[in-house]
């Protein structure tokens, strides 16, 4: 939030306590994001494009269609440049996988 840009081969993985529905906003953020939704078994079960915050008062949300255990969010168009899409497996280290929730 508040970032004026994002490297292009970074972004901020979100770990869940147990699969469920999750929401994300743009608040405060400035730049385009895409962000996928992942199972616990690493499948992206969804990709979608967030817009940054227009600052009107009104937040779009972007939900998950399913219950997931991680969201990834990166640049906008990242997914597509490289050539991932929904239905691919994350496959995430077992150091990751293990990290405390709170």
């Amino acid at each position: 939030m508040g970032r004026q840009y994002l490297d292009m081969d970074q972004g901020m993985l979100f770990i869940f306590r147990e699969e469920d529905i999750q929401s994300f906003w743009m608040k405060n953020t400035l730049i385009p994001l895409s962000i996928a939704f992942i199972k616990a078994n690493g499948k992206i079960i969804q990709i979608a494009k967030m817009a940054p915050d227009k600052w009107d008062g009104k937040l779009a949300n972007t939900i998950s269609k399913e219950k997931v255990k991680y969201a990834l969010e990166v640049n906008q168009g990242w997914f597509d440049q490289n050539g991932i899409r929904e239905g691919d497996t994350l496959h995430l280290s077992y150091s990751i996988k293990k990290l405390p929730v709170e």
